[in-house]
């Protein structure tokens, strides 16, 4: 049973509302937005109240589309904290690594937590690229976990490269990629999507290049003719650069349904190679800026047609997808002007605030395929829909001189005072609001609980899971990888 914290029909009185004219935002101030079921019915001004519709006066407050999320692990809530000054690998390490430890109860509760955080960011869907499937139970629970948060989610079925051993002296990885019980479950799931009352879709998330080239092409062209409409992969050039997105054109495996992470480092047909096949890449500076992953590309003129904005681990900064979006347009904005400064230049300013909100919206919803759904405040779209609160100390005389530049370089989370996932209400007065539990640890099925509930059992399972690693050593791990990366 899905938890119902919002009315049938819900009426959006008086708002500012950040509609779009194709790739144009236009600011309709004063308008009304009726929500019926899951959908946007009607937009315009003076819409009278249906019988038993609930209103919001939305007067001095921005109404935005839900953020896309194209790139993110939820999973890893418990490992929030330790990533503060690590690179790439101190980030396997001492993160990534960590799934050895988690059972599938970790798993739920990390993924939760990990979900809530995304819709109190003002974040309605998000790509969660989910590489922690050491068992059928661990997939279960994310699964599970993301049907009872309200999000709305991708979640991409991954296989990886999973720890046998790991000891005080060395850590060993199990030699099958590829064990039956994952092909026995991926065959399950694309029978049974879509989960979480249509919320949650299978996709497939997918990181073993090395692998012989026809079992890929097998595997991608099962999932595509069983009904995934979603694969990912990472793809950063000074990291992992085994993908090589020639030869995923030629065999007709890159298509508009496959979004890469990152891209960064990456040589300049490759760009090319990806706008021509219709993908899309996912930056998420945070992570690219202080792993050494190389530079968001996102704004690159040869790529941001096809281009949108991620998380990747909110264990190492915040699921507050306006920061990732303002970190990505200052950087780019700065690159620019390093360009014509050298070059004996005045700085200048061409890369505008609507490019970014567009990054982490429309463009969103293109990557995920979902552009006639998400992405936009439409008549006939999903209720996905964040609304911000102006008279707070960050938003106060921003919105009365540009409410789109308001809400992209002076907005934060403390600023969203409502969020809307498939017109449900999921944030309300800045706050979570309850949910209805699945399958949860402790809980069961049908029971409401609070954020301070997930708090609770996300931090005992945190203090589980630290236990679990006491005797593991981080420098055997780190030879390892060392080893596995460099192919010696």
């Amino acid at each position: 049973m899905e938890s119902s914290p919002a009315a049938d029909k819900i009426l959006l009185k008086s708002g500012i509302l950040l509609a779009h004219e194709g790739a144009n935002v236009q600011v309709l101030k004063g308008y009304d937005l009726l929500i019926e079921g899951k959908e946007i019915r009607k937009i315009t001004r003076g819409i009278t109240p249906p019988p038993g519709a609930r209103v919001v006066d939305c007067t001095n407050k921005i109404v935005s589309p839900g953020f896309i999320d194209t790139h993110h692990h939820l999973w890893q809530s418990q490992l929030k904290g330790r990533h503060a000054d690590h690179s790439f690998f101190d980030y396997m390490v001492h993160g990534n690594l960590h799934s050895y430890n988690y059972k599938p109860d970790d798993i739920y509760w990390g993924q939760l937590a990990g979900c809530l955080e995304s819709i109190d960011g003002g974040v309605t869907t998000v790509v969660d690229h989910s590489h922690m499937t050491y068992s059928p139970d661990h997939a279960t629970a994310a699964i599970n976990a993301s049907a009872s948060s309200g999000l709305r989610t991708f979640f991409c079925y991954t296989a990886i490269a999973r720890v046998k051993e790991w000891s005080s002296s060395r850590l060993e990885y199990d030699d099958e990629v590829f064990p039956e019980w994952w092909h026995t479950q991926l065959e399950s799931l694309l029978r049974s999507q879509p989960f979480g009352d249509g919320r949650v879709y299978l996709g497939l998330g997918f990181d073993s290049w090395k692998l012989p080239k026809k079992e890929i092409i097998d595997l991608w062209t099962k999932c595509r003719e069983s009904g995934i409409k979603l694969f990912t992969t990472h793809y950063v050039g000074n990291a992992t650069g085994s993908v090589d997105v020639k030869w995923m054109s030629e065999s007709e495996l890159l298509k508009p349904d496959v979004i890469l992470s990152h891209v960064t480092g990456a040589p300049d047909e490759d760009y090319k190679i990806i706008r021509e096949n219709g993908a899309f890449v996912s930056s998420t500076p945070d992570t690219e800026l202080q792993m050494g992953l190389g530079y968001p590309v996102a704004f690159r003129d040869d790529i941001k047609s096809n281009a949108s904005f991620g998380i990747d681990c909110h264990s190492n900064n915040s699921a507050d997808i306006l920061t990732q979006l303002r970190l990505g347009m200052q950087h780019a904005r700065a690159i620019e002007d390093d360009k014509r400064v050298r070059s004996g230049s005045y700085p200048a300013v061409n890369i505008k605030v609507q490019e970014a909100f567009n990054l982490g919206t429309i463009q969103g919803a293109k990557a995920v395929g979902m552009e006639d759904k998400i992405g936009s405040l439409a008549e006939g779209k999903l209720a996905d829909i964040v609304i911000f609160d102006t008279r707070s100390p960050a938003m106060v005389c921003a919105v009365e001189e540009d409410p789109l530049a308001a809400l992209v370089l002076h907005a934060s989370v403390r600023d969203i005072d409502m969020v809307i996932v498939d017109g449900k209400i999921r944030k309300e007065n800045k706050t979570l609001t309850p949910i209805e539990v699945r399958e949860a640890p402790k809980f069961g099925s049908d029971k409401q609980i609070k954020w301070e509930d997930v708090v609770d059992e996300v931090l005992a399972s945190r203090a589980t899971i630290k236990k679990r690693s006491e005797s593991q050593s981080a420098d055997a791990a780190r030879e390892e990888l060392y080893r596995r990366f460099s192919g010696k």
